[in-house]
């Protein structure tokens, strides 16, 4: 492999090891893929933290996924005001182009934003978290999931926790302020399904939709 001095060292050997090894299994599949196009039936937005890689947690194929990440997994609300939207634009292709069937908001542990987020809001008035200039607009969105804490813990990590959960309820409430999302859920043409990985043990929490609570998923 001829060198490039100012690439990454660990991405050329990890792409190294893609060519020997995954590529040769896989050939087939991309070839299928460029020439036809990509047809996931699964849409999922998820947080861009480096430790809840989707692909990685669901063992996915090429193509098999549509992946959307963001600071703590958020969906904002349907607000077509003319500004740049990357989450909803993202949504909008996988819904109306891609015609996913399933869409999965997935939160994990220990997430930055939502420490970022809960951080912000106990700390003094007026004090500098060093938030910069799109961040602590962005993890504002996770306030109104405060009203969707199912449990009441007691130390901070699981107030943490309760707040990750809360917030891909709220997540999964924001997405049916979306007209197309809420009609195709309506008329069973689209499901909507939340789940939380555990970043310190690899156990995957779905959302209960009769409970609204996250139980293990049996392997």
């Amino acid at each position: 492999m001829a060198a490039y001095p100012d690439f990454p060292p660990r991405l050329l050997r990890g792409y190294s090891a893609f060519r020997e090894n995954r590529l040769p299994h896989e050939s087939a599949r991309y070839r299928i893929l460029a020439e036809a196009g990509q047809r996931p039936r699964t849409m999922l937005v998820g947080c861009c933290d480096s430790r809840a890689a989707p692909e990685t947690i669901f063992d996915a194929a090429p193509g098999e996924l549509f992946v959307i990440r963001n600071v703590a997994n958020l969906v904002p609300p349907y607000d077509p005001d003319g500004e740049y939207h990357g989450t909803s634009a993202a949504i909008e292709f996988g819904v109306m182009g891609l015609k996913v069937r399933y869409i999965l908001v997935m939160g994990h542990g220990r997430c930055g934003g939502v420490q970022a987020y809960m951080a912000s809001r106990d700390a003094p008035e007026g004090a500098d978290l060093g938030s910069g200039a799109f961040i602590g607009k962005w993890i504002s969105l996770i306030a109104p999931a405060e009203q969707l804490v199912c449990e009441d813990p007691v130390d901070a990590a699981e107030r943490q926790r309760a707040l990750e959960f809360a917030s891909v309820r709220q997540s999964i409430e924001n997405l049916r302020t979306f007209p197309s999302i809420k009609n195709l859920e309506e008329i069973g043409e689209i499901e909507l399904h939340g789940a939380w990985f555990d970043i310190s043990t690899g156990e995957l929490h779905v959302l209960d939709h009769e409970t609204g609570h996250f139980n293990i998923a049996a392997p």
